[in-house]
């Protein structure tokens, strides 16, 4: 067991051995992060096409750009930053996808037989109608669990910038999911 435990490598050895031309070890990042940063893509693409898309963008460019990897963060945050600049690329190439506004009587009388699908359905309809920016930020901080400090560093913005949008955000999505709230019990 202790030999199998010495051939795990960290995230910046599997970097390091793939400038160095080990022609496995960017697989071997890749697949570590892979299911994470396809929902991360999904989410703020909106579309699993454009998700797939710009996963494979992100990754072509940390696998060419690996040099330029400037150790001032993470790995993990890396990759992040640039599968999101890479997500926010294209969505604001592709400006196709108009959102619409949350039907409020459907929000309002919604009974269901399986309350946390449907809910976790009707939160992701939500998060997906905030604007892009506003989005990115609430996802990185409150689904992706980032500091605000990471996040200011991933989405290139000073970190004001990362707290406004998350507020605004919030606030957007409380107000969308108003109708979710429990009645209070006297």
């Amino acid at each position: 067991m202790g030999e199998f435990a010495e051939q795990i490598r960290t995230d910046e050895q599997l970097l390091a051995a793939h400038i160095a031309g080990d022609r496995f070890a960017f697989e071997e990042l890749f697949h570590r992060y892979e299911a994470q940063l396809y929902r991360l893509a999904r989410i703020i693409t909106r579309c699993p096409d454009d998700a797939r898309d710009a996963l494979q963008e992100a990754m072509l460019s940390a696998h060419c750009n690996a040099t330029g990897f400037r150790r001032d963060c993470t790995v993990k945050s890396w990759l992040h930053r640039i599968l999101v600049n890479a997500c926010l690329d294209r969505l604001r190439r592709y400006r196709a996808r108009p959102t619409a506004p949350l039907d409020p009587y459907t929000a309002r009388h919604a009974r269901d037989p399986i309350p946390r699908v449907d809910t976790a359905i009707v939160v992701e309809k939500a998060l997906l109608r905030l604007p892009i920016d506003q989005r990115a930020a609430v996802v990185a901080v409150d689904m992706q669990g980032f500091s605000v400090a990471e996040t200011a560093q991933l989405l290139g913005v000073p970190e004001g910038t990362i707290k406004s949008r998350c507020a605004r955000g919030r606030a957007k999505l409380a107000a969308a999911l108003k109708p979710l709230q429990a009645p209070v019990a006297r």
